[in-house]
């Protein structure tokens, strides 16, 4: 349906567009960094000549570890749980990052590959205290790209998993909403083929009565809210039908109030209702048969109360009366799916032989 197709789209769209990274973010950060880093050592040293020449020799250093350890040491040992090989080869690396950075500083910048260290051993030369702070400093850097990366993985993955959790919704709506057609026209084919055997002349007033109904399914369960004018008509509807084939034996005593006015209500949530009456109610009942509907609307709410009298096959038998089957098990699971708790009441029970459904719901 164009709706559910649209709601697809949307939520592609949403999946593919969500805390994506793509080249130019990678470039900012490392622009920014670089500024940053220039300014605070340039300010530190009293010589922004000399902390540029020292960072553009360390940038790529920083870069080259940063990615070698986000793309290929974590997926390969830290993700199958391989710590102590992870930890060997980071200290390698972070070793050969040392002599490299050493000798490139050495030759290209400065003698004094450490000025911010002690001025006692300036010119010292690849001292132990100049490899365990460098190699410390370029493990920090390495940390917080990694930091970086994983808070946005987790947040992808976290946003998948809701997008996937509202395909599943919208999945499980759809198939909710599409199981009320076929079990709604399945009966009332059935009317139409007893009619039909019988030759009855009220079989074209059926037919007519139901492509009425076909055309309102064909629109309103593209929906995900209906107004409920519409919706209470297409009861009446069906109500007519079932009139047409109960005659006198099936006694109706239908009440409705309020302002149905710019009401929304999920399409064909009622229509099972009413339809379980006449399935669990009317069909099975030998003689006079009574249903009560009671619908009204105040303050923001709907009241909807049905109820019918339980077939006396079921009260000589002691058996209790059913939940409903398809048709109630459908309701509930569509409200618990498309309106949050406080917003409706649910309330099934039976009382002096009759079966009751009172629904309260927000519009």
């Amino acid at each position: 349906m164009y709706i559910n197709d649209k709601l697809d789209e949307l939520l592609k769209a949403e999946s593919s567009q969500q805390y994506r990274i793509t080249y130019m973010h990678h470039i900012i950060f490392w622009a920014i960094y670089f500024a940053l880093n220039t300014l605070r050592w340039g300010s530190m040293h009293d010589d922004f000549e000399y902390s540029i020449k020292t960072n553009l020799i360390g940038f790529p250093i920083h870069i080259a570890l940063s990615y070698f350890n986000i793309y290929f040491l974590m997926p390969k040992y830290v993700y199958k749980r391989k710590y102590i090989t992870y930890t060997t080869i980071v200290l390698l690396s972070l070793f050969v990052m040392l002599l490299v950075k050493y000798n490139l500083t050495y030759y290209l910048v400065s003698t004094n590959v450490w000025p911010e260290g002690p001025a006692e051993l300036a010119g010292e030369g690849l001292t132990l205290n100049y490899a365990i702070q460098t190699m410390l400093g370029e493990l920090y850097v390495v940390s917080f790209a990694t930091a970086i990366k994983i808070t946005v993985d987790w947040l992808r993955e976290n946003s998948k998993l809701h997008d996937l959790e509202k395909r599943q919704l919208t999945t499980e709506l759809k198939f909710l909403r599409s199981q009320v057609s076929p079990h709604f026209f399945f009966n009332t084919l059935n009317n139409i083929y007893s009619l039909t055997l019988e030759k009855s002349d009220k079989a074209p007033e059926v037919i007519l009565k139901l492509s009425g109904l076909m055309r309102y399914l064909l629109y309103a369960t593209r929906k995900r809210k209906q107004d409920l004018k519409s919706e209470i008509d297409c009861i009446q509807n069906y109500i007519d039908l079932e009139r047409i084939r109960f005659n006198d034996s099936l006694q109706i005593d239908i009440g409705i109030s309020g302002d149905l006015e710019n009401k929304m209500i999920a399409p064909m949530l009622l229509v099972p209702l009413i339809e379980n009456c006449f399935k669990h109610g009317a069909s099975k009942n030998i003689g006079d048969m009574h249903i009560t509907i009671d619908i009204s609307v105040a303050d923001d709410f709907l009241y909807f109360n049905v109820s019918n009298t339980i077939p006396v096959s079921d009260r000589e038998s002691k058996v209790a009366t059913r939940s409903g089957g398809i048709g109630l098990s459908n309701v509930k699971k569509r409200l618990e799916l498309g309106y949050d708790s406080k917003d409706y009441d649910l309330d099934i029970f039976e009382k002096e032989n009759m079966f009751h459904v009172d629904l309260k719901l927000k519009v």
